[in-house]
């Protein structure tokens, strides 16, 4: 189950990043390099922090492959995708928690506190979409007030590590938290829930 997910969570991530590249009208290569930094930012973050290096997309070039063939297929249905709904946002929130929980699970895989293991999910989860919306110019989601990112993830990585501790099976851990990740955040876009505002509204003149 956690190789499934480490795939699936790539593969979403990869087609968010195109679709933001061609948003964006950057060339083939930018589309490539904006996918291919969407899909391993994160991961990679989190091999050099644990000291996994050479880090694993390094190591197995099953994701560059993957990475490589899910991009081509994005640019080529384009048009598909662009009428797909809000195609962009869905990509990136399936990526956003499965490699969230892929995250905290190699945290304590390496017997890291938990606090830190979901810390490492949550950079997992986010750190890629950031790198992203950088390259494209863009304020990264995760620093945005009228989205719930990063509040997500640390949900979602609080009940993995309570299920982990309660021995429940493996599989069924994995998918109830991914899927909490996700429907926290589709929620929260479809009922404009977001985190307190601490700005004060201007004073009209």
């Amino acid at each position: 189950m956690f190789n499934i997910l480490d795939i699936l969570g790539t593969a979403a991530f990869a087609i968010s990043g195109a679709l933001s590249a061609m948003n964006r009208r950057l060339d083939l290569f930018g589309i490539f390099i904006i996918a291919f930094v969407t899909a391993i930012g994160g991961g990679t973050l989190r091999d050099v922090l644990i000291g996994n290096t050479p880090v694993t997309w390094m190591e197995n070039t099953l994701y560059i492959y993957l990475i490589s063939v899910v991009t081509m297929l994005a640019i080529l249905f384009r048009n598909y995708l662009n009428h797909l709904k809000k195609s962009l946002f869905l990509f990136d929130t399936i990526g956003l928690g499965v490699f969230t929980i892929t995250g905290v699970e190699i945290g304590i895989r390496n017997e890291l506190d938990p606090i830190i293991s979901i810390a490492l999910g949550g950079m997992t989860g986010a750190f890629g979409g950031v790198i992203r919306d950088i390259l494209c110019n863009e304020i990264p989601v995760i620093f945005r007030k009228e989205e719930i990112y990063a509040t997500a993830c640390l949900v979602g990585g609080l009940i993995f590590v309570i299920m982990h501790d309660q021995d429940i099976n493996t599989d069924v851990t994995y998918l109830v938290t991914s899927l909490t990740v996700i429907i926290l955040r589709l929620l929260a876009v479809k009922y404009h829930i977001t985190l307190p505002d601490f700005y004060p509204e201007k004073e009209q003149k």
